[in-house]
């Protein structure tokens, strides 16, 4: 026992140390992501709460209101600087600091606008407080200010779909297993603690905890979320488990064989890493329209200054006024807006139709997928046995008894397979004495006859012939068939098949009028495949692909020039959702596919990826029409602003320039709203 306790504690160490690597390596990431929002959010209420007061004494205000006479009093611009330059240097914070981070990268953005338009409004209007001559800006100073933690806080929100698949991937493993003692007694201990060479206990329904061999025990096993079958795998002595495989009716013992970075499901980790790494990210519209932007409003501002300065009478105050009123102008409250917006409603609009955005780059780019790989298993399919066709043999029953006959007998077992007949069936014999044929079927008697539900290993073993073409075609597109004998006399067989979903063929069809090409990967064998590509009409399929070959199967497709939208459920598609440049994940599916996808489909449903598809071109058509709007807007209006028209006697003056830039957010926001989900 000594030694025992030894080895669980070094185990335990090492395990304690894989999953500490496993959430710092991702944590990180993801607490930078919290913290940005939680601080944006916090900079906004406080700013708006102190904007409040600023609005009321802004005297701009008080005569719009004609409130001038009853609120203002002695030194109330002196109350409205200290005010407003609180506001600035606490909400304007994070954009002062982009500012020099952008200065320090060469990389003039959004940050370097708002900085700029905020100092300027900040330092000219404080000016005007210690007694230049001109008008306050204070408010439109802070509600810029708002309007772009506003902006940014909508913004950071959507990136939080920052990727936790590999803790999820290390939540498939069991936390504890029943280890084997010298004495036979299984015990509890944690897994980690499980080491090459240890024997385990894996009771029914439960999951396997490590990569082993079975030594001893009968059991099929579902490995449809590690491996893509769809049909249970039995298992005997001396078959292979893989961590994380389900294990069905049967109580088996295992030795383990490979444990951490040496299982199965670690390689399928790294496989999801190493994907996640090479994705490429799509550079943000809205921060180019923000540079060239940037360069435009500065080159305007400044030279809007010296011009009046060096080539007109005017003096400096009106030369400031009008650089003021460029750089007001410029100020992008539209362009702040304009793709949050428009994400915050299709984001909105797409929970309401059932599909869940994380990665918004992603599904910007859905606009553009022209080849969807689906996974066959849980994705085109249901993920579950069911009856497909009947066959007679002889005239003693027809199809309706010959179901009924095997639903009574198979009733009794848990296998998967089993309970598909049992779900094809809604009346049932009495059965008695019924008892499992070891990997090969189940027997019981029936009103006095022997009834026996048997693969066709047995029917082999009894030397029982069946002459049958439909047998065999059936066969040959890799459904499951078994045969139900009385009294030791074939009656007929009964086939089965992953069921296809009622939707999947709509939505191949509708695919393929949108000139997208359609893919099924599979792990599954050829002829179940092309059985599945040809009833549904799929323009190529993948058959028999390994897990970690899943990922180089997308890369490989994605190497002909296609931008690929990857669809699936299982674990095994987890590396290959990452992989693709549009991960779409079916919701009823492992965590791990869920929590590594872009797109999540929560109805479980593939005519999503049709909606999905519509959406995201109608989103990007929104926020093009945004971004030109609001950049548009500017490039006309700056000239105006800078005094180009002041020979025709219009001159725009610094309050009705802040006027029409917040007509031009309200446009903005409207535009936003009139997006929905085409039909």
């Amino acid at each position: 026992m000594e030694n025992h306790d030894n080895h669980s504690n070094y185990g335990h160490d090492m395990g304690q140390e894989k999953n500490e690597k496993i959430h710092k390596e991702h944590k990180g990431r993801h607490d930078h992501h919290a913290h940005m929002v939680k601080d944006f959010k916090k900079r906004f209420w406080v700013s708006l709460i102190f904007t409040a007061p600023i609005l009321v004494l802004s005297p701009m205000i008080q005569k719009f209101l004609k409130l001038d006479e009853a609120i203002g009093f002695v030194g109330d611009q002196y109350v409205l600087f200290l005010l407003s330059t609180f506001i600035f240097f606490y909400g304007g914070r994070p954009f002062l600091k982009g500012f020099i981070s952008e200065v320090k990268k060469k990389n003039p953005g959004m940050m370097t606008l708002v900085a700029v338009a905020i100092s300027t409004a900040y330092i000219y209007s404080s000016a005007v407080v210690f007694g230049l001559e001109g008008k306050l800006f204070f408010w439109e100073l802070v509600t810029l200010i708002n309007v772009m933690l506003l902006g940014h806080w909508i913004e950071m929100r959507s990136v939080m779909g920052a990727s936790r698949a590999l803790e999820e991937l290390a939540k498939l493993v069991p936390g504890e297993a029943h280890m084997i003692m010298d004495s036979d007694i299984a015990r509890d201990v944690p897994t980690e603690q499980l080491k090459p060479g240890d024997k385990v206990l894996i009771k029914p329904g439960e999951k396997i905890p490590v990569d082993g061999e079975v030594y001893e025990g009968q059991s099929s096993v579902n490995e449809s979320m590690l491996t893509g079958e769809s049909r249970p795998v039995n298992k005997n002595i001396k078959d292979a488990v893989i961590a994380g495989a389900i294990n069905g009716e049967g109580s088996i013992k295992v030795v383990v064989q490979k444990t951490g970075d040496d299982s199965f499901l670690s390689q399928v980790i790294n496989l999801v890493k190493e994907a996640q790494k090479s994705k490429s990210k799509t550079q943000d519209i809205a921060n180019r329209a923000a540079f060239w932007l940037t360069v435009f409003g500065l080159s305007a501002g400044a030279a809007t200054l010296f011009l009046w300065l060096l080539f007109t009478e005017k003096d400096l105050v009106f030369a400031i006024e009008r650089t003021v009123t460029v750089m007001v102008i410029t100020c992008p409250h539209a362009l702040g807006l304009a793709v949050p917006l428009v994400i915050a409603v299709s984001t909105s609009l797409a929970a309401q139709n059932g599909f869940l955005i994380r990665n918004r780059s992603a599904f910007e780019q859905a606009r553009k997928i022209n080849a969807i790989i689906f996974d066959k298993t849980g994705t085109l399919t249901k993920g579950k046995f069911g009856v497909t066709d009947t066959i007679v043999f002889n005239n003693e029953v027809n199809e309706n008894e010959l179901l009924k006959l095997a639903g009574s007998i198979e009733a009794y077992s848990e296998h998967p397979i089993a309970q598909g007949v049992v779900k094809s069936v809604k009346e049932k014999y009495q059965v008695k004495d019924f008892k499992a044929i070891p990997g090969k079927g189940a027997e019981g008697v029936i009103d006095d006859k022997i009834v026996k539900v048997a693969s066709p290993g047995y029917l082999r073993e009894k030397n029982i012939k069946i002459k049958s073409d439909e047998v065999e075609r059936l066969q040959s597109q890799g459904k499951t068939v078994i045969f139900v004998l009385r009294d030791n006399v074939l009656l007929g067989a009964i086939a089965l098949a992953d069921i296809i979903r009622e939707e999947s063929k709509n939505v191949i069809n509708i695919l393929k009028k949108m000139n997208i090409k359609t893919i099924m990967l599979t792990g599954d064998n050829d002829q179940t495949a092309k059985s599945v590509a040809e009833e549904l009409g799929i323009d190529e399929y993948l058959a028999e692909v390994l897990p970690k070959d899943k990922s180089r199967k997308v890369k490989e497709i994605q190497e002909r020039g296609l931008i690929v939208a990857m669809t699936g459920d299982g674990v095994n598609d987890a590396p290959a959702l990452a992989q693709a440049d549009i991960g779409i994940a079916i919701g009823a599916g492992a965590d791990v596919a869920v929590e590594t996808a872009d797109i999540i489909l929560v109805k479980s449903n593939p005519e999503d990826v049709v909606a999905l598809i519509k959406l995201a071109r109608a989103t990007y058509g929104k926020m093009i029409q945004n971004l030109v709007w609001a950049t548009g807007y500017n490039a006309f209006a700056i000239p105006i602003a800078a005094g180009a028209l002041f020979k025709w006697g219009i001159l725009l003056n610094p309050a009705l320039g802040a006027l029409f830039m917040s007509l031009s957010t309200v446009i903005v926001a409207i535009n936003a709203r009139f997006l929905k989900v085409a039909s």
